[in-house]
């Protein structure tokens, strides 16, 4: 290693040794114009975590001290009003001709060969949980040190042969939400007791962004701003290496490709040559200072939202990078050593160093080997997807503009066309297999992506003797079936049809008010949207439990009637309005009179109002399915959302809302109390996933159901009193089956599914299927498994399929398919005067299962309805 870059990362572990020690220049040849981040904001590289702030204010620091050999770009603002920026950094040279390089990539990511001149680019990102700190001072180290460091070949050799882009902060939210907590928990000199409050994080924890999503599992969905922005980004410069530097638990080591199986098959060998590569040159740097590592372990590259795996399905080389976390400047770990913040930042400052010396020396290959990526996959597997836009529209348009955004292209085909032996009467979204993107659209909307069938022996042999799988994450993400679109696959080539923008606003349906009024039909997200803005801005409505025919056309459950004798011309022109911005779809009723159905004037017709919603917030609640259900009730649904936390739900005055949200997680028993008075005084509360658990039980009992054990197996744990007894009896056991049995867990629960894509069907006499006559398919993980409800208790409005249809996409253990079949996922159960609404698994999953949004407005704007 040489001298200056060895002196700069002996300097960065020696300030943080002792992270209060006050630090001075950085020994090594380096530029005194360019500032320090000690000048910039006062603390030394590793000696205090930088803020959201600092890290905006010492990037635009270095951008002013070097402007020839530097570009500063926002490419996102956070929910929380938060700037998210991205530093590019090469010799002054290159930097005169950025852009040309940049439209050259463009033309290598189209397939072409690298026009002469072309020299790749590094992506470097950094933060994107925000509570997984020392990557973010790692990237500002890299940073000074690739504009201040004199005569390092290393460094030049970067600098000449490459562009490096360095996202320092992608979560800025999170990290300021820890930076705050840990600031004010610190006290004279930082404890490395890990029970200390410095690393014991209040909820929800910095990991996650304001709506409390992980990021790192967005990449596809584009839910958040944040992600929006760094694709966005992504597809513009086309880098052919991308890395996610994350922390882990303090007592790792650290972590860095190869990845561990199993692979996404659509990614290539080359691809994986290139992660070892990429992976020797780190080991070589971390042997040459003693740093334990490890790879081929635990972070896989099958599911296609990680910040890895994207880029890779992209083309680039994706990387996962974990660093094991100090939770703050100093933490004990579990031997008695002690590991500083600056170990963790000077680790991360090796790694992207090393790998961003890889790409500059051997820039030829990596940009032969993009390109060769991108043109195979155009020149791959042939065939159309066809996405029907007579069911769901508005989320069949939201999900071509989701694709659009990715870099993938999208056609639209007109009305009454006809492909692969089917006629689309309202035209279809088509997307051509055959081109650069092929391989991530595949891997998006194919059905099924398998997995690897000797991986999935090696996992069925674990289970059998008792060990954990080891799939990191979900089986199954087809973005079609999430929702709810009927995608078909055509074998012969399709026309293309009219491109479709990414930005381009949803095309409304709405064709004005009828002499009685206006109809919007219950069917997808758009509509849902449409209906609960009109109700805030004071539209009279009402909804329909049956279905009904007017006018010749059939209108489905929970189609909503807007009548004009109640809302005065100029509530129905801003419908009309609304229509027009949400892209909803609407339809005029000349007159009240149907040939099928209920009359508006029939008990069938329940009157709407814009529902008041209230969540239970805070200790108890899991984060991310309180930040996913918020997001899609006020992003999706146009309806905002009051959190009461968990330890204030016995005293809040719950009876002022008409719904209240239960996320996932587990209530005290406080709470839980007041949750099942408000159902029995007239509430609805919409209790999700294990939190459903303690309303099984007797004294907070909201349902009439339980959760079950393994199959064989009961969750009774309750023991005879022995007395003075032995404990057991003598015995003898005569076979390894008998072992086997006597060592196995009595209430075992079900194994843990890693996510799977399963059917439903639906209790269609019930209005909380409106929507979804035939039963929506949903994502099913974990353990849950309940029993079904008897008919004089409830409805089991939603259940799962049987065993043999049951399994949609992904991979679920034999057993789980059986047990699942016919077991509830939907639950209802009027209590008092109120009604408790029961879902076995989250419907609002990271947000993607847009498909499932009519669920949602189902519970929380029919159900009050109901009970008016």
């Amino acid at each position: 290693m040489p001298t200056s870059l060895r002196a700069f990362a002996a300097l960065i572990f020696a300030s943080l040794a002792a992270p209060l020690a006050a630090q001075s220049v950085l020994d090594g040849n380096f530029d005194p114009a360019i500032p320090t981040l000690e000048t910039s904001v006062g603390h030394a590289t590793g000696q205090r975590i930088s803020a959201p702030d600092e890290v905006v204010r010492y990037l635009e620091a270095l951008n002013r001290a070097a402007p020839e050999q530097t570009r500063l770009v926002q490419y996102a603002t956070s929910w929380e009003g938060r700037p998210l920026h991205y530093l590019v950094v090469s010799s002054a040279a290159n930097m005169g001709r950025l852009d040309a390089n940049k439209a050259a990539m463009a033309a290598v990511a189209q397939g072409e060969t690298p026009p002469s001149g072309t020299l790749p680019v590094t992506w470097l990102s950094y933060g994107v949980h925000g509570d997984e700190i020392s990557s973010t001072d790692a990237a500002l180290a890299l940073a000074y040190h690739l504009l201040a460091s004199r005569g390092d070949a290393r460094t030049q050799a970067i600098l000449s042969n490459s562009y490096v882009v360095i996202d320092p902060s992608q979560n800025p939210d999170g990290r300021n939400r820890f930076v705050t907590g840990f600031r004010s928990a610190v006290g004279l000199q930082p404890s490395p007791d890990r029970f200390a409050a410095e690393h014991d994080q209040p909820w929800p924890s910095g990991r996650q962004n304001h709506y409390l999503f992980d990021l790192n599992r967005d990449w596809f969905a584009l839910t958040q701003p944040e992600t929006r922005g760094k694709v966005a980004a992504l597809l513009e410069w086309n880098p052919v290496v991308f890395v996610d530097a994350h922390e882990m638990g303090g007592d790792d080591t650290y972590y860095f490709p190869p990845a561990a199986e199993p692979f996404n098959p659509n990614i290539t060998p080359g691809q994986k040559e290139k992660q070892v590569l990429l992976g020797r040159a780190i080991a070589r740097e971390f042997d040459r200072l003693g740093i334990p590592y490890f790879t081929r372990e635990v972070f896989d590259a099958f599911y296609p939202g990680y910040g890895d795996t994207w880029p890779t399905l992209h083309g680039a080389i994706g990387a996962t990078f974990e660093q094991a976390s100090a939770g703050g400047l100093v933490w004990e770990r579990s031997d008695g050593d002690i590991l500083t913040y600056g170990q963790g930042v000077r680790n991360h400052f090796l790694a992207s160093f090393a790998y961003a010396e890889t790409v500059a020396r051997n820039a030829d290959r990596f940009l032969a080997d993009y390109a060769a990526y991108r043109l195979s996959a155009a020149q791959g597997a042939r065939g159309t997807y066809l996405i029907d836009l007579s069911q769901r529209r508005w989320n069949a348009e939201a999900l071509g503009r989701r694709l659009a955004a990715q870099g993938i292209a999208v056609g639209r085909l007109a009305p009454g066309v006809s492909a692969c032996g089917k006629r689309y009467p309202e035209g279809a979204l088509a997307i051509d297999r055959s081109q650069p993107s092929g391989r991530l659209i595949r891997s998006l909307l194919d059905r099924d992506t398998a997995l690897d069938p000797e991986f999935v022996r090696k996992q069925e042999l674990r289970r059998e003797r008792g060990q954990p799988h080891e799939l990191y994450d979900t089986t199954a993400w087809s973005v079609g079936l999430m929702s709810g679109l009927d995608v078909a696959l055509c074998s012969s080539s399709v026309a293309a049809g009219t491109p479709l923008d990414a930005g381009a606003p949803i095309p409304s349906r709405e064709d004005g008010s009828g002499e009685f009024g206006v109809a919007i039909p219950w069917t997808d997200s758009g509509q849902a949207q449409l209906v609960l803005a009109a109700l805030r801005e004071g539209l009279d409505a009402r909804a329909s439990d049956e279905a009904f025919t007017s006018g010749g056309r059939q209108f489905p459950r929970g189609t909503v009637i807007v009548p004009r004798r109640m809302n005065d011309d100029r509530a129905m022109a801003r419908l009309d309005e609304l229509a027009r911005a949400l892209g909803a779809e609407t339809h005029a009723l000349a007159d009240s009179w149907v040939e099928a159905g209920p009359n508006y004037g029939s008990d069938a017709f329940d009157r709407l109002e814009a529902p008041r919603v209230a969540m239970a917030w805070d200790e108890g609640i899991s984060p991310t399915s309180a930040g996913s259900l918020r997001y899609v009730i006020e992003r999706r649904l146009a309806t905002p959302v009051t959190p009461i936390r968990t330890g204030t739900l016995a005293r809040a005055d719950l009876g002022a809302y008409d719904v209240l949200v239960v996320p996932e997680g587990s209530l005290d028993t406080a709470a839980r109390k007041a949750v099942q008075a408000y159902v029995r005084s007239g509430g609805v509360a919409v209790i999700v996933g294990n939190a459903l658990v303690g309303f099984t039980r007797d004294d907070t009992r909201l349902f009439s159901t339980s959760r079950q054990g393994a199959l064989g197996k009961s969750l009774d744990d309750d023991e005879e009193d022995k007395g003075d007894k032995p404990s057991s009896e003598g015995s003898e056991i005569d076979s390894a089956q008998e072992y086997e049995d006597l060592i196995d867990d009595p209430n075992a629960l079900p194994d843990t599914l890693p996510g799977a894509l399963v059917r439903t069907v639906a209790d269609a006499d019930h209005f909380l299927s409106s929507g979804y006559d035939g039963g929506p398919v949903v994502s099913a993980s974990g353990s849950l498994i309940f029993t079904p409800l008897n008919r004089k208790d409830g409805t089991n409005v939603l259940r799962f399929a049987s065993a043999d249809a049951l399994l949609e996409s992904g991979y679920i253990w034999d057993e789980n398919r059986r047990q699942m079949a016919f077991k509830p996922y939907l639950l209802a159960e009027r209590n008092g005067s109120g009604m408790a609404i029961g879902f076995a698994h989250d419907p609002s999953l990271r947000g993607y299962l847009d498909g499932l949004d009519l669920l949602i407005a189902n519970a929380i704007l029919l159900a009050p309805a109901q009970l008016r």
